[in-house]
């Protein structure tokens, strides 16, 4: 079985631990500036990672609700679970200027590139 492995994101900016299994879809197609999106051979399960643009109207773990809610939106998903909303510690960020930075762990039902119905 193949290991878990870390994988840099942005550059370098910062690092994810992939499962056994997943690949990189920019190595199959073109990826936005702002995304970092993985795929699992077998399952067909995706993990997007996505920088997003803050929004002044939304704060604090309202402003990830806000972003996945709106993701969905956009998507027209087919539902959409919210697992875990979690703040980063401050001293856990390397990002100068940065007063705060939330996760938001979550399921999105999706139709594919060139598929009506999920």
């Amino acid at each position: 079985m193949e290991p878990k492995r870390n994988h840099p994101l942005f550059g370098g900016a910062f690092s994810i631990t992939l499962p056994p299994g997943a690949l990189d879809v920019s190595d199959f197609r073109p990826v936005p500036d702002n995304q970092e999106v993985f795929c699992h051979r077998g399952t067909e399960q995706s993990l997007i990672v996505e920088l997003l643009e803050l929004q002044a109207h939304v704060q604090g773990e309202a402003a990830a609700r806000y972003h996945f809610e709106a993701l969905g939106g956009v998507q027209v998903s087919g539902g959409e679970q919210i697992e875990a909303v979690q703040p980063l510690a401050p001293n856990t960020l390397s990002l100068g200027g940065c007063r705060d930075a939330w996760v938001l762990c979550g399921r999105q039902r999706m139709a594919k590139e060139n598929e009506e119905h999920w």
